[in-house]
């Protein structure tokens, strides 16, 4: 069984919902069984990390990454600029047939 994979790593995506709604960014990472993801830049947290003398590190509070469910985010249309919905479709590619993602307002595909 093939998994709809909608947003995956490297796509350009915008937050629709959140404290950083609006924003843009590029999806580092897709965690917790693809259900969430990272995107750099977007959706900070400030950690509190001991020091640790044996890593060489130091304690103190640091900024970093927290995931976004992948509801929230929606994939950025590049000859639009703006966020829109994905689609599936099979195209033939040397005799076999493959499926790709595709724009749903253009049907441009995302893949190749």
């Amino acid at each position: 069984m093939t998994v709809k994979v909608r947003i995956r790593k490297g796509d350009n995506v915008i937050v629709i919902a959140g404290k950083d709604k609006g924003k843009t960014g590029i999806v580092s990472a897709r965690v917790d069984d693809g259900k969430r993801v990272l995107i750099a830049g977007i959706n900070m947290v400030k950690k509190h990390v001991k020091p640790n003398p044996q890593a060489q590190q130091e304690g103190g509070i640091v900024a970093k990454e927290a995931s976004i469910h992948i509801s929230n985010v929606m994939i950025v249309n590049p000859a639009t600029q703006k966020r829109d919905r994905i689609t599936f479709k099979m195209v033939e590619q040397e005799g076999k047939s493959k499926k790709v993602r595709c724009f749903a307002s253009s049907g441009d595909v995302i893949d190749n």
